[in-house]
């Protein structure tokens, strides 16, 4: 069937509506299931998404790329545009974005860009795709800088601090975050439902929020205070994921290092970079989907690829076959950076005249990888499954 649709889909309207072309699949199984999200009073179409991606995973996964949309290996800001789409006809299934220059102080030309972030979430709900964004947030504590400064271990102390100047910075950021959840809604007006992951990579030492500038216990309290702060600013129209950075061959007690709490955590992630190694890969993917059925909560690889890599049949090889069958609601690359003279290799997915395109065509012709176009209508219920 994605053979047929790849031909013809060079001739459909650049807003065109992805999903619904295939039925929701099945529930599997013979007793209902019941899920439970960290925010009681989310939205319809926010329950509606996560019984979508508790379901999906039965058949296959969702491939996305981050700022997919906004910009590619040569061009940026263009209507309709997507390195993904231009290699295999089809937008990804999931468009993956970051919030940080919508909340915190940032230059003149991220501000300016902003709309066309918002512009470009309303175009990829309206097609029916799923949307997942993090936030690279700077530091806010005066006087300090980007999410990669970890010159100081008291920044979340201090945002735990009722009263402190930092809390009020930080406050000030997550007010802005939640007007622009609170009033980003598509076509059909409805609010449009975002996987969230605040703080990810928390395992690490880069940033303000890891592991060298916080105590366990500081960063459990970051998390859960991000999601009641969210919830009593109104917002109902987030999934919460967590999302370790899992590059080597781990176990359960890494996913679950600082776990805020089954109450607060609605999606595991890992940002897997693993390189050209399948045995960490398929090791990490194995670990993580008996914890994804454990805890019963849709799990899925928030962040991976192999920056400036030119292996011809990487994607069957290295990404289709490691997933098969592994219950993963979605794999989702980092960006490809908008560079027109190819002056550099910062780009993690594929683009018009990669060396491993024939390899992405073959993975977008399986039946086991949702893009746009194959996507069930992932904000309409699941029969036999009930959110909470």
């Amino acid at each position: 069937m994605k053979s047929i649709v790849l031909a013809a889909a060079m001739a459909l309207p650049l807003l065109w509506n992805c999903g619904g072309n295939k039925q929701n699949p099945e529930p599997v199984g013979p007793d209902p299931v019941t899920l439970t999200l960290a925010d009681a009073a989310a939205t319809a179409e926010t329950k509606a998404l996560y019984a979508n991606l508790w379901n999906i995973r039965e058949k296959g996964w969702m491939f996305g790329h981050h700022d997919d949309l906004m910009y590619g290996r040569k061009w940026y800001g263009d209507e309709g545009g997507s390195d993904t789409k231009a290699v295999c006809g089809d937008y990804p299934g999931v468009y993956a974005l970051d919030f940080a220059s919508m909340m915190d102080q940032r230059s003149t030309k991220e501000v300016e860009e902003n709309a066309l972030r918002i512009k470009l979430m309303k175009q990829a709900y309206n097609r029916g795709m799923v949307i997942t964004a993090c936030m690279h947030l700077n530091n806010p504590k005066a006087g300090k800088g980007d999410a990669w400064d970890n010159s100081d271990n008291q920044v979340v102390a201090e945002i735990l601090t009722e009263g402190s100047a930092t809390q009020a910075t930080f406050n000030g950021w997550l007010d802005k975050l939640a007007a622009i959840a609170k009033g980003l809604k598509g076509a059909d007006g409805k609010l449009i439902p975002i996987i969230i992951r605040p703080f990810h990579e928390h395992t690490q030492t880069w940033s303000w929020w890891g592991k060298s500038c916080t105590t366990e216990q500081e960063f459990i309290g970051l998390w859960r205070y991000f999601v009641d702060y969210m919830k009593a600013a109104g917002v109902h129209n987030f999934i919460y994921a967590i999302s370790p950075q899992m590059d080597g061959q781990k176990v359960e007690s890494d996913f679950l290092f600082r776990w805020p709490g089954d109450d607060y955590v609605d999606f595991i992630g890992m940002d897997c970079y693993q390189g050209i190694n399948n045995n960490v890969f398929v090791n990490n993917l194995k670990v993580l989907s008996a914890l994804s059925a454990k805890k019963k909560k849709p799990a899925g690889v928030t962040e991976t690829g192999v920056e400036g890599f030119k292996v011809a049949d990487y994607w069957i090889t290295n990404i289709a076959a490691p997933m098969a069958g592994r219950k993963m609601s979605l794999l989702v690359t980092w960006r490809n950076k908008y560079d027109p003279t190819e002056s550099g290799n910062h780009y993690f997915s594929v683009f018009p005249g990669h060396v491993s395109v024939e390899s992405f065509k073959e993975m977008y012709k399986r039946s086991d990888t949702f893009f746009c176009n194959d996507l069930p209508k992932m904000y309409n219920p699941v029969d036999g499954i009930t959110v909470q």
